[in-house]
């Protein structure tokens, strides 16, 4: 508990994130560049879709990480509402472009793949529309937290929307399972293990790694200026209320090394 309390204080997460990003830049650079050499020139083409079955590590990545960044944002809102800590409120502010993004890229590209598999763009497919919710559900977010200008009450308002909406994360995961649709079941994470070949296996892995360390490099770095926004407004506050200049001068926290 005392090493969660020592990082959870703004500038120390300010100095540790300032060591680590690079690092975690570099992975995400290395497994996303690899990845997509293996995808591109080294996966074989699938016996029955082709070569368009290379939009799937595109595609299978963007709808993982979209799932994963709403885990954050819902881990988050709980510390939000239990803690009150303005460092879960920055990250899980931090979460929600980042998820639509995701989630945008995940249904784009699914919409590629299912033109020349199933003839059209788009059908009102379970996981497609419970994918689609949630992009809604991200949306509606961001604008929460433009709507409310008080950055606590914004906090509270979106951390209450985010547990409401955690509860089509379950129907995205399993929306194969429980209804008969047109989208394929799972194939990587499910009971008996992977039916995908591991000639396909491997490259999409790696494709996961990238695209994890890619939303932990920008989730942090969207976080950490969230926290500096703060003290910039509350300086600027400070200043506008008249405080003595001692209180005035403060200063951010050196961000790196």
């Amino acid at each position: 508990m005392s090493i969660l309390t020592t990082y959870a204080n703004p500038t120390n997460f300010l100095r540790l994130t300032g060591r680590l990003l690079p690092w975690l830049a570099s992975v995400a650079a290395l497994a996303l560049a690899v990845g997509l050499y293996l995808a591109l020139f080294v996966a074989p083409a699938d016996y029955q879709q082709g070569e368009t079955v290379r939009i799937m590590y595109i595609h299978v990545p963007a709808a993982w990480v979209s799932l994963l960044a709403y885990l954050v944002m819902t881990a988050a809102a709980l510390a939000t509402l239990v803690w009150r800590h303005p460092l879960a409120e920055a990250a899980q502010k931090a979460a929600a472009p980042l998820g639509a993004a995701f989630t945008f890229i995940c249904l784009v590209t699914g919409s590629l793949w299912g033109k020349p598999m199933w003839g059209t763009y788009w059908v009102w497919d379970a996981r497609l529309t419970s994918e689609l919710v949630l992009l809604l559900i991200y949306l509606g977010l961001v604008a929460l937290w433009q709507t409310i200008e008080e950055p606590g009450r914004a906090a509270r308002a979106a951390s209450i929307m985010t547990l409401v909406g955690f509860i089509n994360i379950p129907i995205v995961k399993f929306s194969v399972d429980w209804w008969n649709t047109l989208h394929q079941p799972a194939s990587v994470f499910r009971m008996g293990g992977p039916t995908i070949a591991a000639s396909m296996l491997w490259p999409l892995l790696v494709m996961a790694v990238g695209y994890t360390a890619l939303f932990a490099t920008l989730h942090l770095m969207a976080t950490r200026n969230e926290v500096l926004r703060r003290r910039v407004r509350r300086l600027t506050m400070l200043v506008a209320a008249g405080a003595k200049p001692s209180v005035a001068r403060m200063r951010p926290a050196r961000v790196s090394p």
